[in-house]
């Protein structure tokens, strides 16, 4: 998708469809104005009659707009001036697009870097636009007989008010443009049944990325003969009782001036359907197990918005990819195995499985000396219970870190809450027959999991992202949300920047 910038008169736009946000109090915003003075105070008279409320998200489609090289006219609701926030910007943002998706229109001009949100500059609007309009025509359709008509938009024109800031626009919607296509990649890899998206099928996307990048990425794939020769006995442990063998995935991004520069590497759960293993799972709602996965699918998708991006940083994507099935060589309870860090685990319950793939992932990233490392995974339902579904759990053993991620959550819009990580909580860890037990009891089960990942991690900065109730949706909108894409992304961009301070500074 394009997103070019324009700063002439929005009246001389030609478009298929002119989008134009309006708020329910106050005067028109610059954009609207100059389009009312031109058409006959269209959108005025529209709003003094009644004839268009702009509650938040309303939409009216005007066909025709006198004065206006545009086809069609669309106006938006804003809402109250004074409540005109980050979330309401963004919910106004979905309305226009879902809309707009729906028309048989391939070119539009948005004005919504009029809209004024307390402490958000230009480029961030136009990324928000740019991440909206990826949401709104993403489908995921492959295997529907019957496939809905896919939308046409290809090219959103950012009108923008002041010449001067034309430049941020073009910017954040290329920021925004490279994040809607990995979230992109990430709702559809969540998304694919478990009998597609294998270990091994998660390790042919890698190796597609990777030929595709033009040599930016590098990959490689460490088979089970390889991860036994290693002594990841963890990862392996989770995947005995699957016909489908497991893989460590290893992604590598060298776009720092120094190839030295130590690298941020992130690691991602990869568990392509979870049964829970001997500890079956219920079976209602175990079709969402194919979600498991989407720790590593966020990984997935980072990387391609980083291939888009391409920022001066080092980066290395680890993705530890297994099955978690029942059979006779599964892993069972009261079962002690050995981690490629040399510590035994008393597996006390197989369907905490993703800190068994984690842990040998984990301590594989040692080997990169890393400036810091990020896991992310579908953990724990005790995520759910603490937090919902609009916030990530965060926890780590680096204050800095844990401040970076959550600024980082807060500019995409993509927010985590930090948890605490107390030593006395690696007490519940404790094993009779081994060096940790792989479960800590129901309290603090968020906690006690990142814990246990916290052994694992003490030789680097290094944060656990908790995504059990962000990465997907449940019920009628059943499907992959794509996050943390942006807050990654983010983390990733602002490292670059402060390195850029830094050399300046030197």
């Amino acid at each position: 998708m394009e997103f070019p910038v324009q700063t002439a008169n929005p009246a001389k736009a030609e478009t298929a469809c002119l989008v134009v946000p309006v708020f329910k109090d106050g005067p028109l915003l610059p954009t609207a104005a100059k389009l009312d003075d031109v058409s006959e105070r269209l959108i005025g008279q529209l709003i003094e009659r009644g004839d268009f409320d702009a509650k938040l998200g309303n939409v009216l489609m005007v066909p025709f707009a006198p004065g206006l090289n545009a086809d069609r006219l669309m106006l938006v609701g804003l809402g109250e001036r004074e409540s005109c926030r980050e979330r309401a910007f963004r919910k106004a943002l979905d309305a226009a697009f879902s809309a707009l998706a729906a028309l048989p229109v391939e070119d539009v001009a948005v004005a919504f870097t009029d809209v004024p949100v307390p402490e958000r500059a230009c480029d961030w609007k136009a990324r928000m636009v740019a991440e909206a309009a990826h949401r709104a025509v993403y489908r995921f359709d492959a295997f529907k007989s019957d496939k809905a008509p896919a939308p046409q938009l290809a090219r959103v024109t950012l009108l923008v008010n002041e010449q001067g800031v034309a430049e941020a626009a073009r910017q954040g919607g290329r920021i925004g443009d490279a994040i809607g296509q990995g979230v992109a990649t990430t709702r559809t890899l969540g998304n694919l049944p478990g009998n597609v998206c294998t270990p091994r099928y998660l390790a042919e996307q890698a190796e597609s990325l990777g030929q595709g990048s033009g040599g930016a990425l590098s990959v490689e794939i460490l088979d089970e003969e390889a991860l036994e020769r290693l002594g990841a006995h963890s990862l392996l442990s989770v995947g005995r009782g699957s016909e489908q063998p497991s893989r460590l995935i290893v992604m590598s991004y060298q776009g720092a001036d120094n190839p030295d520069d130590a690298p941020h590497v992130l690691v991602g759960k990869g568990i392509t359907f979870d049964t829970g293993g001997i500890s079956l799972k219920p079976g209602e709602g175990m079709d969402e197990m194919k979600f498991d996965m989407c720790g590593a699918a966020s990984v997935f998708g980072t990387v391609t918005a980083i291939l888009a991006l391409k920022p001066r940083i080092n980066l290395v994507a680890i993705v530890a990819a297994a099955e978690n099935m029942p059979d006779g060589r599964a892993t069972k309870p009261g079962d002690i195995i050995k981690t490629l860090k040399g510590l035994s685990v008393e597996v006390l319950n197989t369907d905490a499985e993703g800190r068994l793939v984690l842990c040998d992932a984990l301590t594989y990233a040692e080997r990169f000396e890393p400036a810091s490392v990020i896991d992310i995974a579908t953990l724990t339902g005790a995520a759910i219970i603490a937090l919902g579904h609009h916030a990530t759990g965060l926890l780590a053993n680096d204050d800095d870190l844990a401040l970076d991620l959550l600024d980082a959550g807060e500019t995409a819009w993509d927010r985590a809450w930090h948890l605490p990580l107390w030593d006395e909580y690696q007490e519940q860890l404790d094993s009779n027959f081994a060096d940790l037990a792989n479960i800590g009891g129901r309290p603090a089960g968020t906690i006690t999991a990142a814990c246990f990942l916290s052994r694992f991690a003490d030789t680097f900065p290094w944060a656990h992202l908790d995504i059990a109730g962000t990465a997907w949706a449940s019920g009628k909108e059943k499907g992959a949300s794509g996050r943390p894409v942006g807050l990654l992304t983010q983390y990733l961009l602002d490292r670059e920047a402060d390195h850029e301070v830094e050399i300046s500074e030197d």
